[in-house]
């Protein structure tokens, strides 16, 4: 153990993401308590010859995170900065959760607009990978920040916004890391506002032929496809005038722990041990799950616990081509001899300005897939994956994919932009590891 003078610092174990899949053996891990001590620990970093990576929660599955050099922590950062009502905006320390940000927002009856299905991850590694709920009109929670400060390879601390630093700001808000260590986003926000929540079974083949009536009708849809069924979930969130009428305790203890948390690890873990079982298993837990409405604030409704540890892989298609996709996915899985216990998670999001969004410049459905913990993934993503790209699929930045630099070259208009901001930002690659050398290059 040694400390230094830029916060806490260590000598490092291994670090392992949430899912288990990436292992990483850092050279130190440093806490900075301050800017100013994150500054210096890239600096120092730099001096030494080692590269810099900054990790939230860990709950990316690709090695985005990944470094044998310094391992920043930014735990320390945390919390609301500054609430600016009359624009609607609040600054956070790049470390905070989303969930300790969405409980602070709504203690002051503010919300954001729009937020993926789970709140662990730091608003910075969540932005930083794209990460996304489903909405009609509303984007990313990338697409709602308003500004960004990040510490730069030469130490330097700069900040970017529409009108300051507009081209910084363009590719920041999903830097994947490489342009500098987030320590403070500005977000929109609105005064909070209640949305119905409901959640019926619908079965594949009504969900795929009335997508676009579903699409357009719901300010935000989404629905679950369970392999080895004809049988999905589905959720259409609405803005409300209420009543509140939040789920009871009952029924969350029921449906949102012991089935959607307890029964769901155990049948998983029955379906990792006897494979055979799980077609039978998927008619049961596809039909699980009844029909419910409630009426709550938004994380209430956006966000579920998500306790039971999986392995993802998801691709942004045109939204056009989502139902062809789909159906394409499905009559794989209908052919192959796989054995999926994990449902087919599927949401929308508007097109976005962002350079490297996977919503960058067109709207955008996503397909995602899992695998259980611990359960061999590789045939499926591999044939799931062959069907994305097929149609011009971006992956998540932060879930499994095997897309190199001269795939993103043509996947993305923008890319070029990126890469170029790269080269201005960080020459000497501080921020650079294995991923980003396979999906940005050299």
């Amino acid at each position: 153990m040694s400390t230094a003078q830029t916060g806490s610092s260590k000598s490092s174990e291994a670090w392992r993401n949430w899912a288990g899949n990436v292992v990483s053996r850092p050279v130190r891990e440093v806490t900075p308590a301050s800017v100013e001590e994150l500054t210096a620990a890239v600096r120092r970093a730099a001096e030494d010859g080692l590269k810099v990576k900054a990790v939230g929660t860990g709950h990316s599955f690709t090695a985005a995170a990944a470094t044998d050099g310094v391992l920043i922590r930014p735990q320390l950062l945390t919390g609301i900065r500054t609430l600016d009502r009359a624009n609607g905006t609040v600054t956070v320390e790049a470390g905070t959760p989303l969930k300790r940000l969405n409980l602070a927002l709504a203690r002051e009856g503010l919300s954001l607009t729009n937020m993926g299905d789970i709140m662990e991850q730091t608003v910075s590694g969540a932005t930083s990978t794209g990460t996304h709920g489903t909405g009609r009109e509303s984007a990313s929670i990338a697409a709602q920040i308003k500004g960004l400060e990040l510490v730069t390879a030469s130490g330097e601390l700069i900040t970017c916004s529409e009108k300051e630093n507009p081209e910084i700001f363009a590719a920041a808000r999903i830097g994947l890391g490489a342009l500098g260590i987030v320590t403070a986003i500005t977000f929109a926000v609105e005064p909070i506002f209640l949305l119905t929540a409901r959640e019926e079974p619908m079965t594949f083949d009504k969900v795929t032929s009335t997508f676009d009536e579903l699409h357009a009708e719901n300010e935000h849809f989404e629905f679950y496809w369970f392999p080895h069924t004809g049988n999905c979930n589905t959720k259409r969130n609405n803005r409300s005038a209420g009543p509140e009428a939040p789920v009871s305790a009952l029924s969350s203890l029921w449906e949102d722990e012991i089935l959607s948390n307890g029964l769901f690890q155990a049948v998983n873990s029955l379906g990792r041990a006897v494979p055979a079982t799980i077609p039978a298993i998927a008619k049961v837990s596809s039909k699980a799950l009844s029909a419910r409405t409630y009426t709550d604030i938004p994380y209430k409704v956006f966000t579920s616990p998500r306790r039971v540890r999986f392995v993802e892989m998801e691709y942004a298609v045109p939204r056009e081509a989502l139902v062809e996709t789909l159906r394409e996915l499905k009559s794989m899985v209908d052919r192959s001899n796989l054995r999926i216990s994990f449902p087919v998670e599927v949401r929308t999001a508007p097109a976005d300005d962002i350079a490297l969004s996977t919503a960058s410049g067109r709207d955008s459905a996503y397909i995602a897939v899992h695998m259980y913990k611990g359960t061999p993934y590789q045939r499926y993503f591999t044939a799931a994956e062959s069907i994305f790209t097929a149609h011009e699929g971006r992956p998540h930045w932060g879930k499994v994919h095997t897309r190199d630099a001269a795939y993103f070259a043509a996947a993305y208009p923008r890319f070029g932009e990126f890469t170029e901001l790269r080269d201005r930002l960080d020459p000497d690659r501080l921020f650079a590891n294995g991923y980003l050398r396979r999906v940005l290059g050299d």
